[in-house]
């Protein structure tokens, strides 16, 4: 599970950062929203993904209520989920 929660982590983490660093400018800058539309659905996945996954591991790792409030927020904070991988997450 906790390897799962992982490869969850970053491809939600890498999505986010696509979404808000390269579709967004795009979309408001050169006024095509192809990139948003098409990242923004498999992203929100990853995120709801991530949010169950977190709630599961929060058990198994018997994370604190502290612990497992950082991972969730760090989920929309941009490299926040490098960082919950680094920190909380690698052996």
């Amino acid at each position: 599970m906790k390897n799962t929660f992982r490869i969850v982590s970053v491809l939600e983490g890498v999505s986010y950062l696509l979404l808000l660093f390269i579709a967004t400018p795009i979309k408001y800058l050169l006024g095509i929203d192809t990139y948003v539309k098409m990242l923004g659905m498999p992203h929100g996945i990853l995120f709801i993904g991530y949010v169950i996954l977190a709630f599961m591991l929060k058990s198994e790792l018997e994370w604190k209520s502290k612990t497992t409030l950082t991972v969730l927020l760090a989920s929309i904070i941009p490299f926040g989920t490098f960082y919950i991988d680094k920190k909380y997450l690698r052996d």
